[in-house]
């Protein structure tokens, strides 16, 4: 698969705020999600299905990742989109504290309009809007006793998740529930399939080419995998390996 900058720009999408989805078009597309991600063997492949879907759908999502909570504390973020939810589950984990937690044990659904002002997680809030933290959407995925996921969006502005932006979400996160549940046994989500750092080697290769962004290498990488019908860390292994991002002969 051969891609040249203009590819790169035009393949990976922003923020949805325009050209409003019709419920029809939604129906559609959540009932494809559901079938691709039930068929999907390769965990790495799956969460990263879950986080294009969210972007691609959910109105005003800059980035979004999946949250993986052992132990009732420690949160391993997977998929991520850039590496702002990395940072931020890397400090929910440090201070015991934040919407992915909430989302993942006590409300399916926490909405976070501004988080240089909220007063729900001091220690945590204010932190995370100084590492590029504006807003946030956290939905439940799962839980299974002390295993627990969260899907996470991130708005770049503060107040721009608006209602719509919550119902989709949540209906992306229902669907990925299902799928995720109907597949294979949650507890596997917490194995050591950490390929991260292949990955973002391979983003990076992509960034430095066509002066792109961390997301938009992200996708880039995403759709390779979904139009080669190969995983997702096959797909970056090929490309740290060779610089294409072709099958392997």
């Amino acid at each position: 698969m051969e891609l040249n900058p203009a590819d790169a720009r035009d393949t990976a999408l922003g923020p949805r705020d325009a050209l409003p989805i019709t419920p029809a078009e939604l129906a559609q597309r959540l009932g494809n999600l559901a079938r691709e991600l039930q068929h999907e063997e390769d965990t790495e492949s799956m969460l990263a299905g879950i986080v294009h879907a969210a972007l691609e759908l959910v109105p005003h999502a800059a980035d979004a990742s999946v949250s993986l909570i052992t132990g009732r504390r420690t949160i391993d973020s997977r998929a991520a989109s850039s590496d702002l939810p990395r940072l931020v589950d890397a400090l929910q984990s440090e201070t015991g504290q934040g919407p992915c937690l909430d989302a993942s044990y006590e409300e399916r659904v926490v909405s976070v309009p501004d988080l240089s002002t909220d007063q729900r997680w001091p220690d945590f809030s204010r932190a995370a809007f100084d590492l590029g933290a504006r807003s946030m959407l956290s939905f439940q995925l799962f839980v299974d006793g002390d295993h627990l996921g969260a899907l996470n969006l991130f708005g770049r502005d503060v107040g721009v998740f608006d209602a719509e932006s919550e119902r989709i979400g949540a209906l992306v996160a229902a669907h990925a529930a299902v799928a995720v549940a109907g597949n294979q046994q949650v507890s596997q989500l917490t194995q050591a399939l950490d390929t991260r750092d292949l990955i973002g080697q391979a983003k990076g290769i992509l960034m430095e080419r066509y002066k792109i962004t961390a997301q938009q290498a992200f996708m880039l990488l995403s759709r390779a995998s979904s139009e080669l019908n190969i995983k997702l860390h096959d797909v970056a292994e090929q490309l740290t390996i060779s610089g294409e991002m072709t099958k392997k002969r």
